[in-house]
């Protein structure tokens, strides 16, 4: 084959960055603007070694899959790179792609992955947006513009850009988030404040993040700023205030309140959203949120599973996958805020029963704030069976010198060190409940852990993400042999 030659593909795959993938005489050929099933006429633009990027010509056979994109801003926004494909078009090809990395990468010839656990109406639900700010103008390099300054932009990147398109609505997002990002807008335009150009490392304004607890209805909106406040500060709050009040109810009932303005200040140029310093500028420091029994508290820096329907249900496949019975020793490892285990330490204290406590959580956590929220959900929700504790888990199992039942494992999308995986073992623990944002890395986990002497029994892929090529799984794995209570469950 040749740049320039037309072929025709039946694509096979989505990747993450939502392009599709096909095959010709063998290659790998990735075309823009199609969806699984469609049948192709491409032409050859880019040929490497292992793979050819294609444009496609003509479209010969539409994909049964196929659909209109409900939002606006598709194919402007980098955000939802499946936004062609229908729903269940999308739950099919992730649970492919779980059953794939599983047999290439981890080795197994046909593994169990049960269909993909989905949404009933999967829009609007994520609870945090992060936005980056611009102001459309250019900044020189001693902070003027260098052009008149347009509407102020509050929204996305486009795919592969720091070019910000400005949202006035995301079909992802709950209602404060736009709400907010309005308010921002207006008092931006009105008070005339620039927004950060990193080329020169001038201007204020550097992002919004919003966070809303949808069991609750509070809000919490944290402005990124280079800079040490915001000039009106108390005219901000209250248009932000106005903006989330004068909405209406939720479809659970819940009436939405702004609860806490936050500001972050990071000087200097970086990938990061955020950097060290924290001001709360009003309300509290922290918003509390009511989901699946357990009242959290989230704070600025918290991690929080962005869509909390899904939690549910994904903290629920975690529950039948450990299977506990009430009074085991359970490892929740890179705990987070405590969520995974906070859930089990209920689910155990309810199984003991006659007010007894049950078995015992024991979490470990590399990120000190994290822990802090962890042991404070613990005292708020009553809960004395579960410890969280500070430190690298491959570091901190072995000191504790216990064993454990049942080790729940939520890494972050590189997986898990070796060495843990090793500590884990030695733990004597008998089933491993893997929750995974990478199925690339957990299917690497999984053939690491079949060499400790465990075997995969299912996995059950969650979409988290309706729309984008992200996937969720969680894996249940048992101890080669394991005893008699595992064969019976």
């Amino acid at each position: 084959m040749n740049k320039g030659d037309i072929v025709e593909i039946t694509i096979e795959d989505i990747s993450n960055d939502g392009q599709g993938i096909g095959k010709a005489c063998g290659l790998a050929v990735f075309v823009s603007d199609t969806v699984v099933g469609d049948r192709i006429a491409a032409e050859l633009i880019k040929l490497k070694k292992n793979y050819a990027i294609g444009r496609m010509t003509k479209m010969l056979a539409p994909s049964p899959y196929r659909t209109d994109p409900v939002c606006p801003y598709e194919g402007r926004c980098g955000g939802c790179t499946y936004q062609k494909m229908k729903y269940q078009g999308q739950l099919a090809l992730k649970r492919k792609q779980v059953s794939d990395k599983l047999m290439r990468l981890g080795g197994m010839e046909k593994p169990n992955v049960t269909p993909a656990i989905g949404m009933e109406s999967p829009f609007r639900y994520r609870n945090k947006a992060s936005m980056p700010v611009s102001t459309g103008g250019l900044l020189t390099k001693k902070g003027g513009m260098i052009c008149p300054v347009h509407e102020p932009r509050i929204g996305f990147y486009k795919a592969r850009s720091h070019d910000v398109t400005d949202c006035t609505d995301c079909m992802l997002q709950a209602a404060p988030v736009m709400a907010a990002a309005q308010a921002v807008r207006q008092f931006m335009k009105e008070d005339n404040l620039t927004s950060y150009d990193e080329r020169w490392d001038k201007g204020l304004m550097r992002h919004m993040v919003v966070k809303t607890a949808f069991g609750t209805g509070e809000v919490m909106v944290i402005l990124v700023i280079n800079g040490k406040g915001i000039p009106g500060m108390a005219k901000l709050v209250q248009m932000l205030d106005d903006a989330i009040a004068g909405l209406g109810p939720a479809e659970n009932g819940t009436v939405y309140s702004l609860e806490s303005v936050v500001l972050n200040i990071k000087k200097g140029k970086g990938s990061e959203i955020f950097g060290s310093e924290w001001k709360v500028a009003a309300g509290k420091h922290v918003i509390l949120e009511h989901v699946g029994g357990l009242d959290l508290e989230i704070s600025p820096q918290s991690f929080y599973q962005v869509n909390p329907v899904q939690m549910v249900k994904l903290y629920e496949k975690v529950l039948e996958y450990a299977d506990l019975r009430g009074n085991e020793t359970v490892l929740d490892i890179y705990c987070g805020v405590g969520t995974i285990g906070l859930f089990c330490a209920d689910h155990m204290r309810k199984k003991a029963g006659h007010g007894q406590q049950g078995g015992k959580v024991i979490g470990i956590e590399a990120v000190r704030e994290a822990v802090i929220d962890a042991n404070r959900n613990a005292v708020i929700n009553g809960i004395v069976n579960a410890v969280y504790i500070c430190g690298k888990a491959e570091e901190e199992l072995p000191k504790l010198n216990a064993e454990a039942d049942v080790a729940i494992l939520d890494p972050p999308r590189a997986g898990c060190r070796p060495e843990l995986l090793q500590a884990v073992a030695s733990a004597g623990v008998k089933r491993i409940v893997y929750v995974s944002c990478d199925p690339a890395t957990m299917a690497r986990d999984i053939r690491e852990l079949a060499g400790l002497g465990y075997e995969l029994s299912e996995t059950a892929p969650v979409d988290m993400f309706p729309w984008t090529g992200r996937i969720e799984a969680v894996s249940c794995l048992k101890r080669a042999g394991g005893d008699a209570s595992d064969a019976e469950s």
